[in-house]
């Protein structure tokens, strides 16, 4: 998944559209620096973040 592919996918989960690629690339990023750190691969860092990413906007709707 490229940058481009994820903000698409940040923005169906919610995120700002005009925020989606820099949060693309943040997202990258933190993935290689857990992969790295945490010995897992890139794909099972990116999802976990993700999921996170997804818990919080679903609390935030909720509070809101």
């Amino acid at each position: 998944m490229n940058t481009t592919e994820l903000a698409g996918l940040l923005v169906t989960m919610g995120c700002p559209r005009e925020k989606t690629v820099e949060m693309a690339a943040q997202l990258e990023k933190r993935a290689r620096q857990l992969a790295e750190t945490k010995g897992r691969s890139y794909e099972e860092a990116l999802v976990h973040l993700l999921g996170l990413m997804k818990q919080g906007w679903a609390a935030q709707g909720r509070v809101e």
